[in-house]
């Protein structure tokens, strides 16, 4: 095994701690939806992620190549550097959670990477053309294209199911939702565990204990593999809430069709070395099946606080990471510091979140229903009602809006 200096062992164990951190986070891309249909029970479905985020992790090394390999100079980079990156991505990832919106741990991880690279050997430590292709264009790309795969597949399920009875057409998708789940939480391992993995790589490569260009050793693999499936294990239910009801009110059809549309696209870019946010891809699955329903409601002030998190993820965990490398540049006692403030805020945040626990027993809870907005409105005005429900003809619909709104007959005494 690799030697191993007290910085790049503190190093390694904290990459271990953001894994687990992802873990936890994102177990709602996997499982939200397949809770909220009910089509597994909460801690059921946490524990099958869990073990199928472990197997991911080995099936491929082409995103931790791409963390290691691509996207910044590894000949310049100190084991401190990637300790500094470390502490935005987890800090990042914590404050998301305790807020319940599902962020992108991937891009909290790529955005601290850059902000301590840049901020200790300049720009020119950030290889742009490998930011730009692999990181920030399917960013953008990710989410657009699941969210109209899973749009378009959840209006095929329901036109296909539109003779069907509508309590079976929901029990058979409740089935198939749980295979999709299984494959998404694959994809997550397979994506996200190799994060980690390059992470890990890129520090044993900076302290000297592996030769650059290196792929990542098999005991990096299983750690990043087990650390990422206790995560998982732990089930991030803030989160998983958000997911579940917060975004949209998904019926089984459309829960399978959001699974399956961000699967197929996880996959595809862990096979391309693309180091996706499997956030984004299944968020924008959820929100394009809640508008594949006729009636369907995406709850655009949630989405908005999402978009708005997303969008400052990358320079939000850059600087706290930039902070945090010119502080450990300051010497041992500054990397203390860092590592001090760490647990102090991780500590902090959670006993903030035990003011209001979120678990498997109240994840489902349902809030009030917020009203269509004007997107909305005119998704479900060209897409077919569910299986066995009948439209009713707008005549109707606007003589019961004037019922419910005319004075009551009856008299109280």
């Amino acid at each position: 095994m690799e030697s191993f200096s007290l910085i790049l062992a503190i190093v390694v164990v904290t990459a271990l701690a953001f894994d687990f951190t992802n873990g936890f986070h994102d177990t709602a891309n996997a499982m939200a939806t397949t809770i909220s249909t009910g089509a597994l029970k909460p801690k059921v479905a946490v524990a099958m992620s869990a073990v199928l985020n472990l197997v991911g992790a080995f099936l491929s090394v082409e995103v931790a190549n791409t963390i290691s390999k691509g996207l910044v100079d590894e000949t310049g980079i100190r084991p401190e550097v990637i300790f500094a990156a470390l502490v935005g991505a987890i800090l990042w990832n914590l404050l998301t959670w305790l807020v319940g919106l599902p962020s992108s741990s991937s891009h909290a991880l790529m955005g601290g990477l850059i902000g301590a690279a840049i901020a200790s050997a300049g720009v020119g430590a950030v290889h742009g053309d490998v930011l730009v292709t692999k990181v920030l264009l399917p960013a953008i790309a990710a989410p657009l294209v699941a969210g109209i795969a899973a749009m378009l597949g959840a209006r095929l399920t329901y036109r296909l199911g539109r003779k069907a009875d509508g309590e079976a057409a929901a029990k058979g998708y409740r089935t198939g939702q749980i295979a999709s789940a299984g494959l998404v939480s694959l994809a997550h391992g397979t994506n996200d565990a190799q994060k980690t993995m390059g992470i890990i790589t890129l520090a044993l490569v900076a302290g000297g204990s592996l030769a650059p260009d290196s792929d990542p050793p098999m005991w990096v693999i299983l750690s990043a593999g087990i650390a990422i499936a206790l995560g998982t294990y732990l089930g991030g239910w803030r989160i998983i809430r958000t997911m579940g009801k917060g975004l949209t009110d998904l019926q089984p059809q459309q829960g399978f069709a959001a699974q399956t549309s961000a699967a197929t696209v996880i996959l595809a870019s862990s096979h391309l070395g693309f180091s996706l946010s499997t956030t984004h891809s299944v968020s924008g699955a959820v929100m394009g099946a809640g508008l594949g329903r006729k009636g369907g409601v995406v709850r655009w002030s949630t989405a908005t606080r999402m978009f708005v998190a997303w969008g400052l993820t990358l320079p939000a965990a850059a600087l706290v990471a930039a902070i945090a490398e010119w502080v450990c540049g300051l010497g041992d006692w500054g990397t203390a510091l860092v590592a001090v403030f760490l647990v102090a805020s991780s500590a902090a945040i959670w006993k903030l979140s035990r003011r209001e626990v979120v678990d498997h027993t109240n994840v489902i809870d349902a809030d009030e229903p917020e009203q269509s907005g004007v997107v909305t409105q005119a998704m479900a005005a060209v897409t077919p009602p569910p299986a066995g429900v009948t439209e009713e003809p707008a005549a109707a619909v606007a003589a019961s809006a004037s019922e419910s709104k005319a004075p009551s007959a009856t008299t109280t005494v």
